[in-house]
């Protein structure tokens, strides 16, 4: 008898919205099965991107391989690559404030030496 597993696949495909598919797969299963079940499963036909790109996969929040073994009630993650890099957003919102008005320059006592 073989028993299955029952995992969720997660994937955001932009901010503020997630689409999540419930699988039922045989055991032993790795994360690479989560995505062969996933392919089946017709995410990629609203989502195209994924076929383009394979993201990343991490369970629970953390990033694994594709060989991590799954458990029961496990939560597979699917990641999309970064549209913009972090530094970059910082420095442009950084820029948009002003230097006076943002980090250590933003509040000042009374009667303070400029950057105190």
């Amino acid at each position: 008898m073989v028993s299955k597993l029952r995992v969720s696949v997660v994937y955001a495909p932009a901010a503020r919205q997630v689409q999540e598919v419930q699988l039922e797969l045989d055991t032993p299963c790795n994360a690479w099965d989560a995505w062969d079940a996933v392919v089946r499963s017709g995410l990629p036909v609203l989502f195209p991107e994924l076929l383009a790109t394979p993201p990343a996969i991490g369970i629970w929040g953390r990033k694994v391989t594709a060989a991590h073994a799954l458990r029961d009630q496990d939560r597979v993650e699917l990641y999309r690559p970064l549209r913009v890099d972090p530094k970059v957003a910082r420095r442009e919102r950084f820029v948009q404030q002003g230097a006076r008005t943002a980090g250590l320059f933003a509040k000042r006592r009374a009667g303070a030496k400029p950057g105190y």
